[in-house]
């Protein structure tokens, strides 16, 4: 589970996230929703503790991680940011190799290398292992960059937006790749996302977000539904149904402010 009590960031006297109280059950795959600017990736980045909250305690798997030392909570959670920028040229099995440094320090064992294959086989990307980054498509660099915090073997992964920049072809193969990686290797996925159509499709539980505070919380179910969509918004939404579940339709005229 995740537990976040009161957690709160500052930036400015007029800009605040929080404060945040919520309890994200474990398993399966976690939603953070919202408009621009709602505090989406800053919860998540205290929750991989990349930065730390003014206020208040964020435990995943019953552990502080802002308290608890650097190397347990590497073990623990795992996080994959927005800004993946390597200067130095890299291969994908290279890369995906940097998510078994709490384990190895730098020197790769042979457990280290087989769970890099299983990473890199999970992401279907055997075939593009020894390719630089610079020579993939901005999927197949995505999957890579997954394939690293897989590998790190941690009970819960945190993804900011990693259907940036991704096609819908893309997009889709992306989440259908961590729907596998919640069922079939029983890991908790926490993601923001953009798309709330993505969101009612693939996740388990969504996190809606406004003027940095919990707006919702709730099933897909509990969401997914014109007040709410409408409210977090602020535009028109209509839910319906489509072939393979609940569908929100938000293409018309702006609400008025």
């Amino acid at each position: 589970m995740i537990r976040l009590s009161n957690v709160v960031k500052r930036y400015s006297s007029e800009v605040e996230i929080g404060p945040v109280s919520l309890e994200i059950p474990a398993g399966g795959i976690v939603a953070l929703v919202g408009p621009n600017g709602a505090g989406k990736s800053t919860i998540l980045t205290m929750m991989g503790r990349l930065l730390a909250p003014d206020s208040g305690v964020v435990e995943i798997g019953g552990l502080d991680v802002h308290a608890a030392p650097s190397k347990t909570v590497a073990k623990t959670v795992s996080i994959l940011r927005q800004e993946n920028h390597f200067v130095t040229r890299l291969t994908i099995r290279q890369l995906v190799g940097f998510g078994r440094y709490p384990y190895s320090g730098g020197r790769l064992t042979q457990e280290d290398e087989d769970e890099i294959s299983k990473a890199i086989d999970f992401l279907d990307l055997t075939d593009l292992e020894q390719r630089f980054l610079d020579q993939l498509s901005g999927g197949q660099r995505q999957r890579a960059y997954v394939a690293m915090v897989l590998a790190q073997d941690t009970d819960y992964l945190l993804l900011d937006e990693p259907l940036n920049n991704l096609d819908a072809q893309h997009s889709v193969q992306m989440m259908h790749q961590l729907r596998r990686a919640a069922d079939e290797l029983g890991r908790t996925i926490v993601i923001v996302l953009h798309d709330i159509n993505f969101a009612a499709a693939y996740s388990d539980y969504i996190v809606a977000m406004d003027d940095g505070r919990i707006a919702e919380h709730g099933t897909p179910e509990e969401i997914i539904c014109d007040e709410v969509l409408t409210r977090v918004f602020r535009t028109p939404v209509t839910v319906v149904d489509g072939p393979t579940g609940k569908f929100a339709a938000y293409h018309g005229a702006p609400a008025a402010s």
